[in-house]
């Protein structure tokens, strides 16, 4: 595995980062939806032995499981292998006390007497300020003091302005962006990127596929990636792109099974800063403009949207729109979201997804021509 510098830090990271958000769900005895562990477990300790040292959670993944999970699979010596990253949700925070009791909690889900990396979650303008003004930097600066976090940080959904602001405003030992081959000037950007790179703070790439739409591509995209000499998937041209900033600390993939672990440990061995030439970046702006033609709404697929209260399956049905329209077939899915009357024609515009969006997205209006779109 491929190890890279962390900026100001002194350590080094691998390439690959597994993100844990996206672990497959299954059903608990009682109904409810847990984990399943039989194929959680398997894949972090495969990616740890295949070399992978940073391992990211959050307190909010899995409907609130997913550090219970993550903690038990670094059972067994795994903890003391990796850099373990996770969370502090700010829409739950109202004080100061807040943060610290949802901190004690998540030591308690992870099993674990510190945190390697923790972030303050999904921030932009608005949490910013309210967190801000509760004390979080306060608050950072005292677990750190105390040896209970090891690293600063900060996970961003905003605009370039709000993320230079915030970086600006604390002494912060990592961010975490988003960041891939179509968003070089959406949220935080190359320019936020460099200005990270330039005050010596790593930055940790998350949606780096953009919610899997990077992963599967259409044909007249395929063929323009076979057109280079070398073989590579989708999967690995968006990856190496990432890679090749100097700038990136590691690149978050999250896999769901360990054929996906497997093949990014292989593609990640390749994967370094500087990696790709002209013709290669050549071939991505070329695939950039061609995706732009194409792609209906932005929708990362993150879920901070649900639970809808009219039912509506939200990113589902955004995720059927980009793939009907991008592929040019009708989605024999909807239908379904029709008759359990999970469609977009639910939608009453009430707003509450618009709030929590971190793409920003007008939601209600989107669902209409998405519905409009698949119903024709």
């Amino acid at each position: 595995m491929k190890m890279r510098e962390a900026g100001k830090l002194g350590i080094k990271i691998s390439a690959f980062g597994l993100g844990c958000m996206r672990f497959p769900m299954t059903k608990a005895p009682d109904g409810s939806q847990i984990v399943d562990e039989s194929i959680s477990t398997p894949i972090i300790r495969a990616a740890i032995d295949g070399g992978v040292n940073y391992v990211d959670t959050a307190y909010v993944y899995s409907n609130g499981l997913n550090e219970v999970y993550v903690g038990k699979a670094l059972g067994d010596g795994y903890r003391e292998k990796v850099y373990l990253a996770t969370k502090l949700p700010t829409w739950a925070c109202n004080s100061k006390e807040d943060m610290y009791k949802l901190f004690d909690k998540q030591l308690e889900n992870l099993g674990t007497d510190y945190i390697d990396f923790y972030l303050v979650h999904s921030l932009n303008k608005d949490n910013w300020n309210k967190m801000r003004d509760l004390g979080v930097r306060e608050f950072l600066t005292d677990l750190k003091a105390s040896g209970k976090i090891k690293y600063a940080c900060f996970s961003f959904h905003d605009d370039y302005a709000v993320f230079e602001e915030i970086l600006n405003a604390y002494d912060w030992d990592m961010c975490q962006i988003q960041f891939n081959y179509m968003d070089i000037e959406n949220q935080a950007g190359i320019k936020g990127l460099k200005l990270a790179g330039e005050k010596g703070i790593p930055v940790v790439v998350m949606e780096g596929l953009l919610g899997g739409k990077l992963a599967s591509v259409p044909e007249e995209i395929k063929e323009v990636f076979d057109s280079y000499g070398e073989h590579r998937s989708p999967v690995e041209w968006a990856f190496r792109w990432i890679g090749s900033f100097p700038e990136v600390a590691t690149i978050l993939s999250g896999v769901t099974n360990l054929e996906q672990t497997a093949d990014n440990l292989r593609i990640f061995e390749n994967i370094e800063p500087g990696c790709m030439s002209d013709d290669e970046l050549k071939i991505i702006d070329k695939v950039r403009e061609m995706f732009r033609a194409r792609i209906q709404v932005d929708c990362t697929g993150c879920a901070y949207c649900m639970p809808c209260p009219m039912g509506v399956e939200i990113p589902k049905v955004f995720a059927m729109w980009n793939e009907s329209f991008m592929y040019k077939t009708k989605s024999w899915q909807y239908p379904g979201l029709i008759k359990e009357n999970k469609d977009a024609s639910a939608c009453v515009a009430c707003g509450k997804c618009m709030r929590v969006c971190p793409q920003h997205l007008y939601i209600p209006e989107l669902l209409k021509k998405a519905h409009k779109y698949l119903t024709e």
